[in-house]
């Protein structure tokens, strides 16, 4: 199965795309999971050094790296227990709001589920809400 963005197929992100906020849903039952996931992962290597002097120093390169997106299925064990007996054919997934930073990424998929209320029906697999999210990286857009 593959993401949707308004009824289209998504091959790639956008470069400007830091995470997005999705719906996954179920088709049989109609039971809907919210969820966020990043676009890069951070990826530190380290790398030898020879100094003038003769010796050696390891040096800290950081680095981005595509995450697992295309493969990804949420996060809810109740959602993969459905998807593992249903099959993926049976869900769809669909991009809600392309992000551009971690911080609004998580605030976004807060406020999709207090609106959605999605702690207080069965018709959602959420199971929990966290967030952790500064103000002044929201405001600052």
């Amino acid at each position: 199965m593959t993401w949707t963005y308004q009824g289209t197929v998504i091959e790639e992100l956008p470069e400007e795309c830091v995470g997005y906020v999705y719906i996954i849903t179920c088709i049989p039952t109609g039971r809907k999971y919210i969820g966020k996931k990043l676009a890069k992962f951070s990826k530190i290597t380290y790398k030898t050094i020879k100094l003038k002097n003769g010796t050696k120093k390891r040096k800290r390169i950081k680095g981005k790296i595509d995450s697992d997106w295309k493969e990804y299925w949420g996060s809810s064990p109740n959602l993969q227990a459905d998807i593992e007996q249903l099959g993926k054919e049976n869900f769809t997934r669909e991009i809600l709001y392309y992000c551009g930073s971690k911080a609004e990424t998580s605030y976004v998929e807060a406020r999709e589920q207090f609106e959605r209320r999605v702690l207080e029906s069965d018709d959602y697999y959420n199971g929990i809400i966290n967030c952790r999210i500064h103000g002044s990286h929201i405001r600052k857009k």
